[in-house]
């Protein structure tokens, strides 16, 4: 018997319709889109502005657009793999109610957190489990209502997040396709410098925590992008070296869209050129477990069958790592 890899199949996506646009920042805070430009690469980005809708209302929508474009039937599903760090609510597992609305009635499923990172570590887990023989249709969401933790009052960090989903299925191949190496990272020396404060276990929601804003994202920029910019440069260039890659024979990097500027710090370190850098920060900005997946869904008709891809991400925690994969198929 050949191999099994785990090869992404089909891709989704959704973002909401309303635009929080740089030009409407400045009416919020003491900023301008010049600034906001020439730091980030972010010109606007999206919100889920409708009451009672949470982040399982995104995943549905990009796992339905997956469905429906390539007409796959839900209940063919094993298992759906939740990436998020906002998920409904706690206990209540967001990817439990969203296999179920989407028609998933044969899978299990389960939420992964790991901050920005959230996705990349799901296609290790999702690609592990096809490996395994068990599982033939995984499907993995990464989701976020970012807009439901950032502070708009906070120029830090109203600037740079944003709402939206993406979707993959990853199925078995026999052609040496898919998932072919991973290094993955942790160091819980960065739980200080971006977290949520109140919430959770340690300092559970009280009306002091509502009262001194301890619910938002606190993020300390200067220490995060340092460290991001070192950790995500470091794994997609050492991921390359192990397989043998160079510019020419990667074809596309699939960076986490957190900051343009860490993005091309790390297309600068493996030497890869502007063209094949893939970017939507400016459309989207942050979307946490999103970015990833948004990059796919966007940039679809680029990917030829047999192509190289670089993912890498950098999360709270810290998370981060890189993932390298053969693309599968050629866009119809």
């Amino acid at each position: 018997m050949s191999t099994i890899t785990a090869a992404i199949t089909a891709v989704g996506g959704y973002v909401p319709d309303f635009v929080l646009s740089n030009q409407v920042l400045e009416t919020l805070v003491e900023t301008n889109d010049e600034w906001i430009t020439t730091r980030t690469g972010i010109k606007e980005r999206r919100l889920l502005k409708e009451s009672g809708k949470g982040t399982s209302f995104l995943a549905i929508k990009a796992a339905q657009d997956l469905l429906s474009r390539n007409n796959i039937n839900p209940a063919e599903i094993d298992l759906v793999i939740m990436a998020t760090a906002t998920p409904d609510m706690p206990v209540a597992t967001t990817g439990v109610y969203v296999a179920t609305q989407i028609g998933a009635v044969n899978a299990f499923a389960y939420d992964l957190s790991a901050a920005c990172s959230s996705f990349l570590y799901g296609m290790s887990a999702a690609a592990a489990y096809i490996q395994s023989g068990r599982y033939k249709k995984v499907l993995l969401i990464g989701a976020d209502k970012m807009s439901s933790i950032i502070d708009y009052t906070d120029r830090a960090t109203c600037i740079i997040f944003g709402d939206g989903a993406g979707a993959v299925l990853f199925e078995p191949n026999h052609e040496g396709l898919g998932l072919q190496d991973e290094l993955l990272k942790s160091d819980g020396i960065g739980r200080e410098y971006l977290k949520i404060d109140a919430g959770g276990s340690i300092l559970p929601a009280s009306k002091e925590t509502v009262e001194n804003s301890q619910h938002f994202v606190f993020q300390d920029g200067k220490t995060v992008f340092k460290y991001a910019v070192s950790g995500m440069a470091d794994v997609s260039e050492k991921i390359m070296q192990r397989n043998e890659l160079t510019e020419q024979n990667v074809d596309w990097l699939i960076a986490h869209q957190a900051n343009k500027r860490i993005i091309d710090a790390t297309a600068s370190r493996m030497g890869v050129s502007e063209e094949k850098v893939l970017v939507n920060i400016q459309k989207y900005g942050n979307t946490t477990s999103a970015t990833l997946p948004l990059l796919l869904w966007d940039f679809e008709n680029k990917f030829k069958k047999g192509d190289n891809l670089i993912f890498a991400a950098f999360g709270g925690g810290f998370t981060w790592g890189s993932i390298y994969l053969k693309w599968a198929y050629n866009k119809q």
